[in-house]
């Protein structure tokens, strides 16, 4: 029941009729986990601490970087390097002392999705790359709770909410990962910085709404949003019969762990310490920072030579095929992305920094900006 303190706190909610008293009272008993902690996680939480849910979960395992900041609106210039996890209990419990926050520093995996997500009445897609999104995905479908998914890119967003009891789920639209390196990340790509507030908040009245009953959920529908030309349009999502996870005879029935399958090919990877190691020494390697212009100005390996990824296949051939290469981005996915292009075009010499620059900055230099 309502106390007092939660009819006055709640009672711009209470005034609507399809709220009220009985959608805040939904509200308090209700319990939802986030599956990512930043760009849309980040507006979700608060939004979701703000309205009076009763209890939040939280699973992440990344720190505060500053880059975070243009759009991680949870976290600010003082916690930068904190766990945040840690920063965002903090923020959350000053919003709301009522919230029952429980956090879960861990990756989700095939192993402890389904433990992990059990205890809470819907899920929130908030992650960033397609292995967990399938996870997600499935696990949702195979404990039968609601998934609000959303997903960013540069200007454009989208969201929906997948409820196999109901509508469609993920793979009804997208019946399997894309392969390795079809689609650049945030970190490869950027987006906009209001972007994940906007389609994050959006993410949280598609969770009070299911919470409360009140007005249309997102199922069977998809909302797309262009922040360039701001822009709504909506398209409607058949169930798939023949679904792989969520049809009458389902192909999928065990959780899988796509992180191999979603991660190009590379089993030649140099950690930090061992290029290091090498480049002390004086042996003989080419560096090849693949990141982009801004990214290299603001930081770089000493010799390095500087080809953008994109750039790659039209300067290929200025590159030696006698001299190791070492090739370096971020965090070593867009370079293992070209070394694995290299090696298909007949270079034998190729390695991927391991971590990228953020593992060097970490392990070797920390005066090394990373973007």
């Amino acid at each position: 029941m309502l106390t007092d303190h939660d009819r006055h706190r709640y009672s711009r909610h209470l005034l609507l009729p399809e709220i009220g008293e009985e959608g805040q009272e939904k509200l308090k008993r209700a319990s939802a986990l986030i599956v990512g902690v930043g760009g849309l996680g980040s507006p979700a939480a608060m939004y979701l601490a703000a309205a009076g849910i009763g209890r939040l979960g939280l699973i992440d395992f990344d720190t505060v970087d500053e880059s975070n900041l243009q759009r991680q609106i949870l976290y600010g210039e003082s916690v930068v390097g904190e766990r945040k996890l840690d920063a965002a209990w903090k923020r959350l419990r000053d919003m709301n002392r009522d919230l029952r926050i429980e956090t879960f520093n861990d990756r989700l995996t095939s192993r402890n999705a389904r433990p992990l997500m059990e205890p809470y009445d819907l899920i929130l897609d908030g992650t960033d790359n397609f292995a967990t999104r399938y996870l997600v995905n499935d696990a949702c479908v195979m404990l039968r709770k609601p998934n609000v998914y959303a997903s960013i890119y540069r200007f454009e967003g989208q969201i929906s909410v997948f409820d196999a009891s109901r509508g469609p789920c993920y793979r009804c639209i997208y019946p399997d990962p894309p392969p390795p390196n079809l689609v650049p990340s945030c970190a490869e790509g950027g987006v906009l910085g209001v972007l994940p507030g906007i389609v994050g908040s959006l993410q949280a009245a598609e969770a009070i709404k299911l919470i409360t009953g009140a007005g249309e959920p997102l199922i069977g529908r998809m909302l797309l949003f262009d922040a360039l030309n701001t822009t709504f349009r909506t398209l409607r999502i058949p169930k798939n019969a023949a679904c792989k996870v969520c049809g009458p005879d389902p192909e999928i029935r065990q959780l899988i762990d796509y992180e191999e399958y979603c991660s190009p090919v590379n089993n030649m990877e140099i950690t930090a310490g061992e290029l290091a190691e090498r480049l002390g020494r004086g042996d003989q390697v080419v560096l090849l920072d693949v990141r982009e212009p801004v990214e290299w100005n603001l930081g770089h390996l000493e010799n390095a030579r500087h080809i953008p990824m994109r750039q790659i296949p039209s300067e290929m051939d200025s590159l030696p095929r006698d001299t190791e290469i070492v090739v370096y981005c971020r965090s070593g996915s867009r370079s293992a992305n070209v070394q694995h292009y290299l090696l298909n075009n007949g270079f034998t010499k190729v390695k991927n920094l391991a971590g990228g620059l953020i593992a060097w900055s970490r392990e070797i230099d920390p005066s090394m900006k990373v973007r």
